[in-house]
């Protein structure tokens, strides 16, 4: 239950709230009787993947140039975020496709704009004799995200479907939050850790490899094309009012990591630059492996193609987790996700 206090203690997540990018839209440009745009409030989590992205898109002015306003919040955690979005505190925060799901079926009008395909994986050290997902049974892996987990809950179906195995019972899983579990792992305290993408890619240059990942799961499950999994939610109502402001937005992005990508060398760079001011990486080869893992994530499908690749594995997923996972809704809610005018489906 969503009490005062807890949503007190939880909005005080919040790290800072700053208005950048006062650039008139497009339409005021070009027309100086035109007002300036409507103002995006845009909850991000600090160092976030999407802290990168908004990074890089004001720093080449990618925002203003496409007509769009933002005022970024920072929040310490994902709840807090979350929380402040459902109180109306922001118009738009980054959550995964799951959470938006439950959240529209259980009545909240809100649309979802894709952002990133990139998952977790089970990561072992580089020497370990672990080579599948069968070797697991009897040793000490660790779970981010608890044991409802999208990625738990597809890596026991997993080991189930092609071993035979019941990890909940044949390995010895230990349940904590993605920083601890990849400290563990390095200590040797753990012989493998399932962990988000962006853990995966700080291991990796510290003699840690991928045992299997997300991706590999969800093609295992008969989804052919992986669905964004994390994406831009907004506040219905905001995109109803203003869905030149969320196209906009939508443009932007896509830009931005057409940029991040490569395909503007002039400033891909200077793009990077921007980002890895927000992504605490502390070498060139943590870098290295960040910038791989976020360019690798960046959606290649149309929002039509996403929208029914994310339509079976949701189908998968409540299949696999039930109400408890998803919510009331046994398929994809519908007019989940935003498609306006200019935005390719």
């Amino acid at each position: 239950m969503l009490t005062r206090r807890r949503m007190l203690a939880l909005t005080a997540g919040v790290v800072a709230g700053v208005a950048v990018s006062p650039g008139l839209s497009a339409r005021a440009a070009s027309d100086p009787n035109a007002g300036p745009s409507p103002v995006l409030r845009l909850g991000l989590l600090q160092f976030g993947t999407g802290a990168w992205e908004i990074a890089a898109m004001t720093a080449l002015g990618l925002d203003a140039a496409h007509g769009v306003t933002l005022a970024p919040q920072r929040f310490a955690t994902n709840d807090a975020g979350r929380i402040a979005f459902q109180a109306g505190a922001v118009d738009a925060i980054l959550s995964d496709l799951l959470w938006a799901a439950r959240v529209k079926a259980e009545g909240r009008d809100l649309v979802y704009l894709p952002f990133s395909s990139a998952e977790g994986a089970v990561m072992v050290r580089s020497d370990s004799p672990l080579k599948t997902v069968a070797d697991l049974a009897g040793k000490r892996l660790g779970v981010a995200g608890g044991a409802l987990d999208k990625s738990w809950l597809m890596l026991k179906a997993h080991a189930q479907a092609q071993a035979g195995l019941d990890l909940q019972s044949a390995s010895r899983p230990v349940f904590a939050a993605p920083p601890l579990l990849a400290a563990e792992l390095e200590r040797g305290n753990l012989d493998a850790a399932l962990l988000y993408w962006t853990f995966c890619a700080r291991l990796a240059p510290k003699g840690f490899r991928r045992l299997i990942g997300v991706e590999d799961l969800v093609r295992g499950f008969g989804v052919p094309r992986e669905p964004t999994l994390v994406g831009y939610v907004f506040d219905g109502a905001f995109a109803r009012a203003h869905p030149a402001t969320v196209a906009a937005f939508a443009r932007a992005s896509r830009a931005t990591k057409a940029v991040l990508s490569g395909d503007d060398p002039a400033r891909t760079e200077a793009a990077w630059a921007a980002a890895r001011r927000e992504m605490q990486a502390p070498d060139e080869a943590t870098f290295t492996a960040l910038r791989a893992g976020f360019i690798a994530g960046v959606p290649r499908l149309s929002l039509a193609e996403d929208e029914a690749a994310a339509a079976e594995l949701y189908a998968v997923l409540a299949r696999l987790g039930g109400e408890r996972l998803v919510g009331p809704a046994a398929s994809l809610p519908p007019g989940l996700y935003f498609a306006p005018e200019g935005v390719s489906r």
